[in-house]
Formats: structure tokens, C-alpha cells, sequence
């Protein structure tokens, strides 16, 4: 049966809410992570990075360190291949420097010992000679014409000319005529913004062990989210056969975007490979901070048109974007969702992406998103107060629907923005009265997804359960929803099924686990997959009765004849044409290896109450809900997970968070003392609304929700302050000196 011709049905397990399947492993201590692995001979790996964020190595000398008892192997970047692409050339740079450090813990060279203490004392060994460079941190300094420039003739060929070097990417959306909208409006505000990188905050550091033989065969164990990625990087900067290769996702601490990428693993190989021992390299705490991906600084300028009535006439907004020290296309992610949530009739984004002396910018949940959405859903916020205009009807009023020409271009098919926001509304918290210095705030959020490729084996067990087996490391409960439509498609219960995330050997290639893809990607092939293994089932029962396989049809786990015509026989169900398939046949399994568009894109809506200490600038989270359209929830408990997830990290990076650099580009906090990420206690229950408007481009209606969850909460935050302090805010992290330093100013 086509996918467009899916017709409604009731579901029997689609939207309960089984146990989860790796719960026991997780709180029992039993699951697997990547500091967990070990194999005999195993040698500890560590890492010399740069105390400099920008400087030229003039020369490095590992003599002494590789004299040191028990050191095995010392690398640089010279052991490491030199890739033709230039991405990956980045990233192997990335892993150890080439030629230059460009940003405080920069890798420039790893050591593999017997011990921890060998290893250390190698460290202390190796001699490196640096050439200071004059460095930026910067995104505004990076792209002024004077700037140090990062990385020479990096730019893409959209830059116009004139820019710093360190200008790699420019992108620009829009239609419609910006000078006449803006003649049209009653009210017009021009605000600019700056928010400061963040990073992901996962509990589990980056971890791998790698295994090199003699015959230039590799085995690698790592925390990431995409084997696959792994080892297509990590075979192509060693020069290696991707088949030669085998990578095991491990379970993953957390990734939310920021294990989508390679930062150790090439390492630990390089040095299994001279050693000829396994080795482990597992990131410090200090490390990963230093020299893991953060989230990007930005800064942002924005200019809304408005009538009096609340419609927006015109809106344009400047994005620039620091992806820290090689080029990247975030701004152009930020630059689709500012407007997303809203039809316009004239809108215009720019985005800018500028190469500063930071550590390479990896995906936080919905890269660029957040701080886009955060300036322009402030700016709506500040017109709504000085027009008297309530919140959520100017947003309904301007909503993005069915049929809206997008500001980015497409057009947008059924989408659940006005249900959420109607939630919303009719939402007890929306009502509630607030007390004394108490406000609250209101954002929508808007992330496009995406599809991608994926494989999937669905193999009918001799006992009459089910095996999935798929390529998609389980970050946020994909085993569960994968195991529950399958169970669906089947006509089984979910307790039959279980679902295993393969290594690289073991099945076809899958993109990475991001982009809020895995349900919606890797449940469409397994739909996909059980419908092959339900006709391979129908042929068996055909041939067991004696009639043409078209003659008998799948209903709720049974084969049966699909008319009178085609003869009585009892329904035989899918553990009864398991037990006998050895002998009608041979094994039963559906497979799937596809490519997919139609994830569908997806809105939320946040409330947030807070209360500002008028003596000091503290804040305090009264209240939140998340409203979000999830398509359709498959396990509600996963996806009201994400929601709580997004919205709390969100609170962290809009009150507490933040990269700190000193004037000699070093990083300040690298420590979870001292970058203060919100413990419970810094959070009120956060209370969650699923909206379901089933997306097209799925069978059962499923839109990825990972991502849009935390657009929302930084300008919900920021105009909830603003509201509580009587004063608004411009610049992202507002911990209490920045509030208080304002509230003092207004007087």
C-alpha cells in the first residue's frame, strides 16, 4: 500500500506508554558506555593541547616523551593522513593541529602509555614551540576589514567583498516589498541582540577505545551519535578502506547534538595503529569544554513593522553567527526559522557565519534557531506592551497556517502553529494571576526537520517474536518507538519486539542520529520493512492453504483469506507462520534501505512565569509549559521528555550559561563550577501539552520533536524578565549582576 493512501486508523500501540527498554540496563548500572569498554593489553591514551588561542607551531619535539617507561606511541598530526577534501582536512585539524593552534586546547599531539601517570609525565615532556598570533573571540570584532584573520581563503563564494577574511558564509530569504511594508506600519522597532555560546552540558565526556591489527584492520567503540559518520571520517583522515573499519555505537550520556562529529576518535586509532595495542582516550571534564563543540555566539539585529491592531507589515532581521574556527553554515538554519513562525507579506533575513578563536561550533538541538527566534520573538514581545496588545492573538493573528508562503521560500503544508498557540491560550497558566515583581513570557519556535537515509532489518523469529535492527544510535527513546511501530505494522504486542542499533558491519549505511530525523526516518523504513515481511507472511499462509498469495491479506497479526471468494481458513497468525517458515520456505524478514523527504516541520509554544529579586537580580522559575505540535506522539512519555529536555536547557542557556573568555582568548569556565548549568532545584516542574496535527509525509503522522523544544524558551525567558524587572534585555545569558546592572540604570 502506497504511503498517500494510508487510510486513518485507530492505533493500539502507537501512543501508549510502554516501559522503555534500556531503563533496567541504565539505573542497574549495567548499560555500556564508552568509558565502560576495555580490552586486554589496553593502553591509556591523553592529550597535549594548546595553551594559546591563536599561534603558529614552529616545532615539535616528542624525543623525550617517547623514552619515557611504558610510553607506546606519541602522534602528531604528521601521523595522521592529509584528506583532499577540505572538510575533512578540518577535521583531522581539528584532531591535531597542522600547522597552527587556533584556539585554547587546540590538540597538538596524544600519547598512549601503560599507565595514567606514564602518560601524564610524556605529556609534560613533549617540547612545542609556538609562534603567538594576534587572536579574535569575537563575532562583531571577527568581521570588521582589521580583524586577525583565523583562516586565510576560507570564504564561500556568496561572500561579497570588502569583508574580514574570517566572513566564510552568507546566505539571504525573503520576498516582498520591505519599504512599502514598513510605510505601512503604525509602530516600527529596531533592536539588536547578542547571546554567548553555550555548550551542550551531556554527562558522559567523549570516550572511544580503538584497535588497530597488523593487518590494518580497525576495530572502534565510541559514545557518538552516528557510527556511520565515524567511520567515514575517521577511514578517510587515516587513509583507511571504510570497510576495514568496523565502528559499535556504545550507549550514549547525552549527546544533543554535540557527539555529531569527530574529535578524538581519529586520535586513538592513529595510536593503536604505531602502538599496536588497543587504546582508550577518554575526554577531562576541562577538555571537553575547552575543545568540544559549544554551541555558536551571536549577535543579531532585527526591525518589525506593526499596525496598531497587531498585524505585522514588514519584518528583517541581520544575523551574525560565530561557528568558532572553521567555516560552517549555521546562519543559514537561523536564517529560515527567525520569521518561520509568522505569514509575511514582505521579509527579508541576512545571515552571517565569521571564523573567531573558538573551538569548533557543533549542533546544540536546533543550531542557529534558538538565538534567531530569541531576537525577533523579543522585538514582537516589546510591540505587543507599547501597543496593549495581548501576546498570543497578535501571534494568532500573524500565524503561519496551511497554504503560507514561508519566509524561507517553501511552502508550508498541515501545520500545528495555531493549534498550539489556541492551547495555549485556553491554557489555565495563561490566566493564572501573577504577584508582586512577577512576569511572564510567551515565545513561539519553529525547527524544519529532516529525513535522510536509513536501514532496517525486521527479522520474524522461529518462536513468533521480532527483531528490528537498525543504524540509528537510541538518544532520545527510538528503540522504544521504533519496537512500537513495528509492533503496530504487525499486529503484535510491543512486548514481542525488540530493537538493537547495529555496528557498521552489520547493516547498510544511516545518517547520524540529529535533526529530530529517527522516528520519523527510521519509523518509515521500518513501516516500510514490516509491510515486506507481513507479504512475505501472506505468500507462506497462500502456500499452506493452497491459494494465490494476492488472494489472503494482513489483519491485526493474521494472515487471511481476503474474501469469500478466496475459500474459509481460519486466520493464521504471525507466530504460527513463524513456527512452521524453516519448512514453507526458509527465514521471514523485511528489509528497508531508503531516502526520505516529507518530515514535515514543527512549531511549539512556551509560557514561562518568573520572579525577579529587585535587591539583587535573581531570578526564579515559577511556572512553565511547553505547547508543541508532535505530528503524532508514538510514546508520549519520550516525547513530553524532549519537550521538558529542550525547555530546561533553554533556561539554563537564556539565565546561567556562557563561554568566558579573558582578554588573552583563554577560556575561564571550564568546569561545571563555574559554567553554571541548572540543577533541579533551579527548575519548577515544566508541564507539557502534545498538539497532534498529523504530518503528510508520514503514514502515522509522525513530525521529529527534538529540536523545535528548544527554540522557544530563551526569548520566553527574556520577556518573562523583562516583564518582572520592568526593564528589557538585550543579551543572553541575564544572570543576576546583568539584571540588576539594568534595573539600577532605568532607576
Amino acid at each position: 500500500m502506497a504511503f498517500d493512501e494510508q487510510k486513518k486508523r485507530d492505533f493500539k500501540v502507537v501512543g501508549t506508554r510502554p516501559v522503555r527498554p534500556d531503563g533496567i540496563d541504565k539505573v542497574t548500572g549495567r548499560a555500556m558506555y564508552g568509558a565502560d569498554l576495555s580490552a586486554p593489553g589496553m593502553l591509556v591514551a591523553r592529550v597535549l593541547r594548546s595553551p594559546h588561542a591563536h599561534a603558529r607551531i614552529v616545532r615539535i619535539d616528542t624525543s623525550k616523551a617517547e623514552k619515557i617507561p611504558g610510553v607506546k606511541a606519541v602522534v602528531t598530526s604528521a601521523d595522521l593522513g592529509r584528506p583532499a577534501d577540505e572538510a575533512l582536512r578540518d577535521t583531522q585539524d581539528n584532531c591535531l593541529a597542522h600547522d597552527k593552534v587556533l584556539y585554547d586546547g587546540h590538540p597538538v599531539a596524544a600519547v598512549a602509555a601503560t599507565s595514567a601517570q606514564a602518560a601524564k609525565a610524556a605529556l609534560a615532556a613533549i617540547e612545542v614551540t609556538y609562534e603567538k598570533l594576534p587572536h579574535v573571540t569575537d563575532v562583531d570584532a571577527a568581521m570588521k576589514a582589521d580583524a586577525p584573520v583565523v583562516l586565510e581563503g576560507r570564504a564561500y563564494e556568496e561572500v561579497p567583498e570588502g569583508w574580514s577574511q574570517n566572513v566564510t558564509n552568507h546566505c539571504e530569504f525573503g520576498h516582498g516589498d520591505l519599504e512599502d511594508g514598513f510605510a505601512k506600519a503604525d509602530l516600527i522597532v529596531e533592536r539588536s541582540f547578542k547571546t554567548e555560546a553555550t555548550h551542550q552540558g551531556y554527562i558522559e565526556p567523549h570516550a572511544c577505545l580503538a584497535s588497530v591489527g597488523p593487518d590494518g584492520r580497525g576495530e572502534l567503540w565510541c559514545c557518538t551519535q552516528g557510527q556511520y559518520m565515524v567511520r567515514e571520517t575517521c577511514a578517510g583522515i587515516l587513509e583507511m578502506d571504510a570497510s576495514q573499519l568496523k565502528v559499535t555505537p556504545s550507549e550514549i550520556g547525552g549527546g544533543f547534538g554535540g557527539k555529531t562529529t569527530v574529535f578524538i576518535e581519529p586520535v586513538a586509532l592513529a595510536l593503536s595503529r604505531k602502538a599496536g595495542r588497543p587504546v582508550k582516550l577518554v575526554m577531562t571534564r576541562d577538555e571537553v569544554f575547552r575543545a568540544s563543540g559549544p554551541t555558536i555566539q551571536s549577535s543579531t539585529d532585527v526591525k518589525i513593522g506593526m499596525t496598531r491592531d497587531g498585524r505585522i507589515t514588514a519584518a528583517e532581521a541581520t544575523l551574525r553567527y560565530s561557528g568558532g574556527c572553521y567555516p560552517n553554515s549555521t546562519c543559514m538554519m537561523g536564517a529560515q526559522a527567525a520569521f518561520a513562525p509568522y505569514d509575511l507579506e514582505a521579509v527579508k533575513t541576512v545571515g552571517w557565519n565569521a571564523l573567531t578563536n573558538r573551538p569548533k561550533e557543533i549542533s546544540y538541538r536546533a543550531p542557529g534557531a534558538p538565538t534567531a527566534i530569541y531576537a525577533v520573538e523579543s522585538v514582537i514581545d516589546e510591540m505587543c506592551q507599547e501597543l496593549g496588545l495581548d501576546p498570543i492573538d497578535v501571534r494568532l493573528q500573524n500565524a503561519a497556517d496551511k497554504g503560507t508562503k514561508s519566509s524561507y521560500g517553501v511552502t508550508f503544508q498541515d501545520i500545528g502553529l495555531k493549534a498550539a498557540l489556541e492551547a495555549a491560550k485556553a491554557h489555565p497558566h495563561y490566566s493564572a494571576p501573577l504577584g508582586p515583581n512577577q512576569g511572564r513570557g510567551l515565545s513561539c519556535g519553529f525547527w524544519f526537520n529532516f529525513g535522510g537515509n536509513s536501514s532496517v532489518t525486521l527479522s520474524v523469529n522461529t518462536d513468533g517474536t521480532v527483531s528490528v535492527t537498525e543504524g540509528n544510535p537510541d538518544i532520545g527513546g527510538s528503540r522504544a518507538s521504533i519496537s512500537m511501530i513495528a509492533a503496530e505494522e504487525l499486529g503484535i504486542p510491543y512486548e514481542r519486539v525488540r530493537t538493537l542499533v547495529a555496528d557498521t558491519a552489520s547493516i547498510g549505511h544511516s545518517d547520524t542520529t540529529d535533526g529530530s530525523r529517527v522516528t520519523f526516518m527510521v519509523g518509515l523504513a521500518t513501516i516500510r520493512a514490516a509491510r515486506e515481511a507481513t507479504q512475505k507472511m501472506c505468500a507462506r499462509a497462500a502456500k499452506i492453504w493452497g491459494i494465490e498469495p494476492d488472494a489472503v491479506e494482513w489483519v491485526d497479526g493474521a494472515a487471511q483469506p481476503a474474501g469469500p471468494n478466496a475459500g474459509k481458513f481460519p486466520p493464521m497468525s504471525l507466530a504460527e507462520i513463524a513456527a512452521t517458515s524453516l519448512k514453507t520456505g526458509g527465514p521471514i524478514a523485511g528489509h528497508c534501505e531508503s531516502t526520505a523527504d516529507g518530515a514535515g516541520v514543527s512549531f511549539g509554544v512556551h509560557l514561562c512565569d518568573i520572579e525577579v529579586d529587585p535587591e539583587t537580580g535573581f531570578t526564579k522559575v515559577l511556572r512553565y509549559t511547553v505547547f508543541q505540535d508532535a505530528g503524532k506522539a508514538i510514546h508520549p512519555d519520550y516525547v513530553e521528555g524532549q519537550m521538558q529536555g529542550g525547555a530546561a536547557q533553554g533556561i539554563g542557556w537564556a539565565l546561567n550559561e556562557e563561554y568566558i573568555y579573558g582578554e588573552d582568548g583563554r577560556l575561564q569556565n571550564a568546569g561545571f563550577l563555574d559554567y553554571r548549568i541548572p540543577v533541579a532545584s533551579d527548575l519548577p516542574p515544566i508541564d507539557t501539552v502534545i498538539v497532534e496535527v498529523p504530518n503528510p509525509g508520514h503514514p502515522y503522522g509522525v513530525r521529529g520533536v527534538g529540536e523545535t523544544s528548544i527554540v522557544p524558551p530563551l526569548a520566553a525567558l527574556s520577556n518573562a524578565v523583562s516583564r518582572a524587572a520592568r526593564v528589557r534585555l538585550r543579551e543572553l545569558p541575564m544572570s543576576p549582576p546583568k539584571i540588576l546592572k539594568a534595573m539600577m540604570a532605568k532607576g
